[in-house]
């Protein structure tokens, strides 16, 4: 390692640990009625019909803020993956076998 890049990490560690102390959470709770697992597939889901009318209308959302987490998370993506857009195919490769007869 060369002596400018040696002196530097010290520092460059220094910056982001400091960086890292002025990081906070909120202290509030998740209320009992925020969406979970099964809204984020909904919302999944329907992705992107809900984005299309937030470029018109500003008051849509294609995510519910506050909801409880990782299980909103994982039912959001559950939703857009094998639901809504990523479960459908748009490429297919056909391959042709070719068969020459010699004779």
């Amino acid at each position: 390692m060369n002596r400018p890049a040696a002196r530097r990490a010290p520092a460059a560690l220094a910056a982001v640990l400091l960086l890292a102390a002025c990081a906070t959470q909120s202290s509030a709770g998740v209320e009992a009625e925020a969406p979970g697992f099964l809204l984020g597939l909904w919302h999944g889901f329907i992705f992107p019909v809900a984005w299309v009318i937030s470029l018109f209308m500003p008051d849509a959302a294609v995510y519910a803020v506050p909801n409880n987490g990782g299980w909103y998370d994982f039912g959001y993506f559950i939703g857009v993956v094998f639901l809504g857009v990523g479960a459908r195919k748009s490429h297919v490769v056909y391959r042709e076998r070719i068969v020459r007869v010699r004779g």
